[in-house]
């Protein structure tokens, strides 16, 4: 009898375990996302996609995936990465009606929503009308003085260890510049890095957060119990402390610059938060919300312009002729030229674009979600809620749009054609377009000059290892250079 009932038992649990089976495969097959073109693998599983993420691949990945399968392409059970300029259009607008997707929230640092991270459109509305007037072409006018200043402590700096080196770290002065720009305009004060000429922990830190928002993102719930219960689960201690480190940091600095507001706001430098600090008094919001943006600033500011910065001139340095006929252009100028006099030179605005375009900073996918009711992408029909995100570095190398999209050339902007300015998207696209995008440009143009003429006869170097494998990029959300280096010499 015994043996009987365990024998049913048994029956009956197999019976389950086949109707959960073709249950699944029965949600699976009838999910609108799993008619479309992809991998077979990519109806069942995610973890292909994530893997790629992890070791900063994806955004390669997805461009395969493009090249083999179209302009739409399931990417996982529950996305789809789109490359068509119209579909593109239509996902990224100023009306929002695809919303940021819990991704941003999980890249983000903290959990307090920012004028990058949030998927709430009134919350990104208001935030972003308290910081765009102090990021605008206008305002950061009045700015360029500091931007100059550490533009010209830059070369000086690159110039002694071309002395004493015989070469170059391009993209070490370049993060040391960007990051003590970023640091005086957020915080009021330089982070000083170009005086001290090394890297300290907090820059070691900027450069690791790629790698802590990979695991953040791909690991979510073990990440989340680490950061809460570290000396029970120690699995990415050393992670979360350049978490909580970068914080620290910037709730000192930011500390320091309120006190110089409230001791007495008219000598207080201009920054991107002082009219924060004036809607905090006001109750609309909380130092941890000032905390939290100004933190977003630095990361979004430095790393990012650096790397665009270094791909420039290692893309110029590479070739003689365009860097020689850049410097016939350059020398044009006054010798007290400033960055609206650079804005008036085709062939050097036309590198610069070009530069955005092959080394995008931000290259990657851009998750949006599928509004209430599902939408028509692509011609497939999407139900609520599914992702769907487009990449720069997919858009900016179609062959249709892009003539020789893998070939470095800045005359192809003389006469860009409409496709071509509208599949440009650098800086992302729609309502989101990067807040911080005008003093990008000026920090790339200053400082590309300044370094051309100041080094006319730059080639890239050989020396110390140096090679172009160095400059092949590792891709998370931003981009580097893999060898986290850039060797000219003259």
């Amino acid at each position: 009898m015994a043996v009987h009932v365990v024998k049913n038992y048994s029956q009956l649990a197999g019976l389950t375990v086949l109707v959960a089976l073709f249950y699944f495969i029965f949600l699976v097959l009838s999910r609108p996302t799993s008619k479309l073109p992809g991998p077979w693998y990519s109806k069942w599983t995610g973890l292909v996609f994530r893997y790629q993420w992890f070791y900063g691949k994806q955004t390669f990945y997805t461009h395969d995936l493009h090249k083999r399968y179209g302009p739409i392409v399931r990417v996982a059970p529950n996305q789809v990465a789109v490359a068509d300029l119209e579909t593109v259009k239509s996902v990224y607008t100023i009306k929002e009606t695809y919303r940021k997707t819990k991704f941003y929230e999980l890249l983000a640092s903290r959990p307090i929503q920012t004028v990058f991270s949030t998927a709430d459109v009134e919350l990104h509305r208001k935030l972003r009308r308290l910081m765009a007037s102090q990021m605008s072409e206008s305002s950061l006018k009045s700015m360029l003085p500091q931007v100059t200043s550490h533009v010209e402590l830059a070369i000086q700096r690159m110039k002694e260890e071309s002395k004493d080196r015989g070469v170059i770290d391009v993209f070490k002065w370049c993060l040391f510049m960007t990051t003590d720009v970023i640091g005086e305009l957020s915080f009021g004060e330089s982070f000083q890095m170009l005086e001290k000429g090394k890297k300290t922990q907090y820059v070691e830190d900027l450069e690791n957060i790629s790698s802590v928002s990979a695991d953040r993102i791909t690991f979510p719930f073990f990440f989340h119990l680490a950061d809460k219960y570290d000396k029970i689960l120690p699995l990415f201690k050393s992670k979360i402390a350049i978490n909580r480190r970068l914080v620290e940091y910037s709730r000192q600095s930011l500390g320091r610059y309120q006190k110089q507001v409230e001791l007495d706001a008219t000598s207080a430098k201009h920054t991107f938060v002082e009219k924060l600090f004036q809607a905090e008094k006001d109750d609309k919001i909380t130092f941890d919300d000032i905390l939290t943006n100004a933190q977003t600033f630095i990361i979004a500011g430095s790393d990012t312009t650096a790397t665009t910065l270094t791909y420039l001139i290692w893309s110029v340095c590479k070739r003689p002729e365009l860097r020689d006929a850049l410097l016939k252009e350059l020398r044009t100028l006054p010798g007290d030229f400033t960055e609206p006099d650079l804005r008036e030179l085709p062939l050097f605005n036309q590198t610069v674009e070009e530069t955005l375009r092959v080394y995008s900073s931000a290259p990657a996918l851009l998750p949006r979600s599928v509004p209430q009711g599902g939408a028509h992408v692509g011609g497939y029909y999407l139900s609520e809620g599914t992702t769907v995100a487009a990449q720069a570095y997919t858009m900016h190398r179609d062959p249709t749009i892009f003539e020789n999209p893998d070939q470095f050339d800045p005359q192809r902007w003389v006469n860009p054609t409409k496709a071509m300015k509208e599949a440009f998207m650098p800086f992302g696209r729609g309502s989101r377009t990067c807040i911080g995008m005008h003093l990008a440009y000026i920090e790339l143009r200053l400082a590309a000059a300044r370094f051309l003429l100041e080094f006319p006869n730059a080639r890239v170097s050989a020396r110390e290892g140096m090679s172009d494998r160095d400059m092949d990029s590792t891709i998370y959300f931003l981009m580097s250079p893999k060898g986290k280096r850039c060797l000219i010499e003259e």
